[in-house]
């Protein structure tokens, strides 16, 4: 896995449902502490919201272009990875470790990545989104593979 130097600030946008909104701040200001344009889609406050909307706003910031990456935050990490990917410009990974989150980027190309803020802690988060940004994709072998997650025929 080929660790990349990201040098000035990358785009990245960070949403969550009310569940994840501790989690959410403290990678925000971490994200902007290391240099990072961040923007911050919500929710504002702990107010019940439903994960799906979230997932498919931050998705489409993301199959936009607006941002290079973005991080998806909910209590497990899996309903809002669910509504991500539903956008065919998406390919987001749930991880809850490093490792999965360089082989989301390396194999998969991935372009977001998803927590659960009821199962990861904040320093394992910030671990797995350095994990995350520092890895480049591979290509070669794996390309075909990652055309056929947007085009299935």
């Amino acid at each position: 896995m080929a660790a990349r130097d990201y040098v000035g600030a990358m785009k990245i946008a960070i949403a969550s449902d009310h569940a994840a909104l501790d989690l959410k701040a403290e990678l925000r200001e971490w994200l902007i502490e290391e240099g990072h344009e961040v923007a911050d889609l919500g929710p504002d406050t702990t107010d019940s919201v439903d994960y799906p909307d979230y997932g498919y706003k931050l998705a489409g910031v993301v199959a936009d272009g607006s941002v290079e990456f973005g991080v998806a935050l909910c209590g497990s990490g899996l309903g809002i990875s669910m509504a991500a990917n539903r956008n065919p410009a998406v390919r987001c990974a749930m991880v809850s470790e490093p490792l999965s989150a360089s082989f989301a980027r390396s194999h998969n190309d991935a372009n977001m990545i998803a927590m659960g803020a009821r199962i990861i802690g904040p320093e394992m988060a910030k671990a797995c989104i350095e994990a995350f940004l520092q890895t480049e994709f591979e290509g070669g072998r794996h390309q075909r593979r990652v055309d056929k997650l947007s085009n299935p025929s």
